[in-house]
């Protein structure tokens, strides 16, 4: 065998290869927290690249408006004009939910007494009514179920007491280092957030040049073919990831606008906040909605349980209008996925990476239904299958063994034909007979 360059290299990454996988199986300690360092280190930098894709939706949307010339003005008047729109929205927001849960909270604690008293009634009917219980509290009662109620009169209760005090005592150095911890993790926190959102303007301000640098890395280190189809798989996802935010968005704004109407309508309490929060946790897909009724038929009920009621079948209308006619318009046109590989992609998002994986896997599967379709219709067509067969309601396809049994069965009916069939001799014409010999 020729000991060329390439040769020698594949060699080369076979043997490391082997190297790596030898250690990731038996050091798997190690290649734990060697990973959860990277990922540690990477985190906040990831954290800014996912920012600024979703800034870039915005930002794509006013400087497609702005009329300046110099492109690089353009590019930092856009970003300001996205930075300020987000912060105004995270105000509106909390303006919105601040006072109203404040309110709704104190109402609340308003109700409580009452709550309280009406419970202790019943507490104390049903204790009249079972006088059997009441005999627990006077000691009457020495053993019920093998548990001696009288010997809770003899605890002394002073010592403990004071072992409950002493184990507390014990446990406040654990709680003040408790707290530097949180105090540490709450600094780390704020330092990954500024990276972050310092890196996501960077990734803004520069995105051609970014994308310009991973073309050229592509193209420099694999086949051109490869190169190809890995752009065009970027671009796809790209478009796809675009469309699923924004149609998200206007779904989550529409779907609190309807709220809203439709509680003003039935003149519902809580207007502002119970349609705030729906369009906040309507931005998780499918799921998120369920959630704002559970919330907005809380707060409701404290202040009218009859009312809270009909808020749950006014939710479940207008969940079926959005449903059915919203959601598949807005957003599943938008990214090109079926409802049913929705649900799936959101259920499997949620149970790998919670809340976070339900928005990424809705696009993602979107992706790769879309591959998987231009691969299928590629091999299909490579094949040279019938279009008649994959139509929506195909012709009835025969089995091969069937096939075979029916070939047989022509083949014998046409023996038979020929074997039952007199032989017909030809009449010879009166030139065959005048010359014999020819």
């Amino acid at each position: 065998m020729k000991l060329d360059n390439k040769t020698l290299r594949n060699i080369f990454f076979g043997v490391a290869g082997c190297i790596l996988l030898y250690w990731i199986l038996h050091e798997t300690d190690r290649v734990r927290k060697v990973a959860s360092l990277v990922a540690g280190l990477l985190a906040p930098f990831a954290v800014g690249a996912g920012l600024a894709f979703v800034f870039n939706v915005p930002m794509r949307f006013i400087e497609k408006y702005l009329d300046i010339e110099r492109p690089g003005l353009r590019r930092a008047v856009a970003i300001v004009f996205t930075l300020i729109a987000m912060a105004l929205v995270v105000t509106l927001v909390f303006n919105l939910l601040i006072p109203q849960l404040r309110t709704t909270v104190q109402s609340l604690l308003d109700r409580l007494p009452a709550f309280f008293g009406t419970l202790q009634t019943y507490a104390i009917s049903f204790l009249n009514a079972n006088p059997r219980i009441m005999d627990l509290f006077y000691g009457n009662t020495q053993e019920i179920g093998g548990f001696d109620f009288a010997e809770l009169l003899h605890v002394d209760w002073s010592s403990l007491i004071k072992n409950v005090l002493s184990v507390a005592g014990n446990s406040v150095s654990t709680i003040v280092s408790g707290a530097f911890s949180a105090i540490g993790s709450a600094s780390s926190f704020i330092v990954n957030a500024v990276i972050s959102i310092v890196f996501s303007l960077y990734c803004l301000s520069s995105k051609e040049n970014l994308a310009r640098q991973f073309r050229h890395l592509v193209y420099a280190f694999f086949p051109e073919h490869f190169a190809d189809e890995t752009i065009r798989i970027m671009r796809l996802t790209n478009t796809t990831f675009s469309n699923f935010i924004s149609g998200q968005c206007l779904e989550a704004v529409i779907l609190g606008g309807m709220f809203a109407l439709a509680m003003l309508i039935f003149k519902m309490p809580y207007v502002a906040l119970v349609s705030v929060i729906i369009a906040v946790t309507a931005l998780v897909p499918l799921v998120g909605a369920f959630v704002g009724c559970f919330l907005g038929a809380f707060f409701i009920l404290v202040d009218n349980p009859m009312q809270a009621v009909w808020f749950v079948v006014m939710f479940l209308v207008l969940q079926q209008i959005e449903g059915n006619l919203i959601y598949p318009k807005v957003v599943g046109t938008s990214i090109g996925l079926p409802g049913m590989w929705v649900l799936l992609a959101v259920t499997v998002g949620g149970e790998l990476m919670g809340i976070g994986g339900m928005f990424i896997m809705i696009p993602v599967a979107s992706v790769l239904y879309t591959l998987l379709r231009e691969i299928t219709d590629d091999r299909l067509s490579h094949r040279g299958i019938d279009p008649e067969k994959l139509r929506a309601h195909p012709l009835v396809i025969k089995s091969k063994m069937k096939e075979k049994r029916e070939h047989r069965q022509k083949l014998r009916l046409q023996r038979q034909k020929k074997e039952t069939t007199p032989e017909v001799v030809p009449e010879s014409s009166p030139e065959d007979q005048s010359n014999p010999e020819e």
